[in-house]
């Protein structure tokens, strides 16, 4: 097969969205696909056997690391000379509407693909006021595809209430090579202790560190844990406001971690607390699981396919008068309090995640490509 995908976010840009994509342009290439990538400008020109075409793009004023391409007469000439056999476009925002467009006015077969929960995003940024209008854009881009792809099965049900035809999961991935808990480090642990003493309640989040992700939550465990130490490990526009909330406290800001370095760090933690409530899927977690890392996530969104409570990780209520936070510290202690308990949890979170390897979920994609290509739009796609 012949696969164009127009993507909003991209390499260099590091996220669990780029993860997806990297892996699954591997796994493409590998099975004998061609595949001709649209993303903002500043990736390299070709990836893993994929050629990648950069278009010009501004960054979102309130979103920084987030670039808005426009789509621009190269693009067209691009696409009419690879002749794809179908194009998928990821979170469809300005360069994917483009590519919705060509695919449409060229008669190839178009799937599309959610991957972050932009509507809920807006209170996050102060225009909450704009959720409907934005499901209203999303409902028009999405139902020109005869194929939506979601992360997760409450994705899959939230489109679909919202109007969004022909949703089907798109099954998750983790690389169990990179992520596992042989990279338990000491020497990483001290870098995530920052110099302080080691006390066995060494908490750890990775990702962005940007408002929507409520990493503002995780102060009120530090204050009822006095024994507890946080390494925050990523970065992103809310860092400043960060480091003035978690003044006083014992957290340390490492920085962007990468390769087996960022894998040692999931593995050298004893509890991976990821408070965000607006996750499509949350791969981070699926990466702590990989390492052994006990986890704790909000019982939202995706998290719940990942997570289940007392088995393999702790969940936490978001909602309430506390933001959620008095929820999270009892996850928290819960998990950190039986050390017989925690090795369990450990055990079942590397088990869970060695079931979702990047070789199924592409075949999977395929599968759906597949399908697509040969007119079907069955039922069985839903997920």
């Amino acid at each position: 097969m012949k696969i164009a995908l127009f993507t909003e976010t991209f390499l260099p840009k590091v996220d669990g969205i780029v993860t997806r994509l990297t892996k699954t342009i591997q796994h493409l290439v590998a099975a004998g696909d061609e595949v001709l990538v649209f993303c903002p400008e500043g990736a390299p020109a070709s990836y893993l056997g994929a050629r990648v075409v950069g278009v010009p793009a501004l960054p979102l004023p309130l979103y920084p690391e987030l670039k808005l391409a426009l789509p621009r007469p190269s693009v067209s000439e691009a696409l009419e000379a690879f002749g794809p056999d179908l194009v998928h476009v990821v979170n469809p925002a300005v360069l994917g509407l483009g590519g919705i467009w060509l695919a449409k006015t060229r008669s190839i077969p178009l799937v599309a693909s959610y991957h972050t929960h932009l509507p809920k995003y807006l209170e996050h940024y102060g225009l909450g006021m704009l959720e409907p209008v934005l499901w209203e854009l999303l409902k028009a881009a999405h139902n020109q595809a005869q194929l939506n792809l979601c992360t997760s099965t409450a994705m899959v049900a939230e489109l679909s209430e919202r109007g969004i035809q022909h949703t089907a999961l798109w099954q998750r991935g983790v690389d169990t090579e990179l992520f596992r808990p042989e990279l338990r480090s000491q020497s990483m642990r001290e870098r995530l202790l920052g110099g302080r003493s080691d006390t066995d309640q060494l908490l750890l989040y990775i990702g962005r560190l940007s408002a929507e992700k409520q990493i503002e939550r995780i102060r009120p465990v530090l204050d009822a844990l006095p024994g507890a130490r946080l390494a925050l490990v990523g970065d992103g526009p809310y860092r400043q406001q960060l480091e003035t909330l978690f003044a006083g406290s014992a957290t340390t800001f490492v920085g962007y971690l990468a390769g087996e370095e960022l894998a040692s760090a999931y593995a050298s933690a004893d509890a991976f607390l990821f408070p965000s409530s607006t996750e499509t899927l949350g791969l981070v977690l699926l990466e702590a699981m990989a390492a052994g890392c006990p986890v704790v996530g909000a019982n939202r969104g995706g998290i719940p396919d990942i997570v289940t409570d007392g088995e393999n990780g702790c969940l936490y209520e978001p909602e309430g008068g506390d933001g959620g936070a008095g929820s999270l510290t009892a996850a928290t202690l819960r998990l950190l309090g039986d050390g017989s308990q925690r090795q369990q949890l450990r055990q079942n979170a590397r088990q869970e995640a060695e079931r979702w390897g990047w070789v199924g979920a592409t075949e999977q994609l395929r599968g759906y490509y597949r399908q697509v290509l040969n007119g079907s739009r069955r039922p069985a796609l839903v997920g």
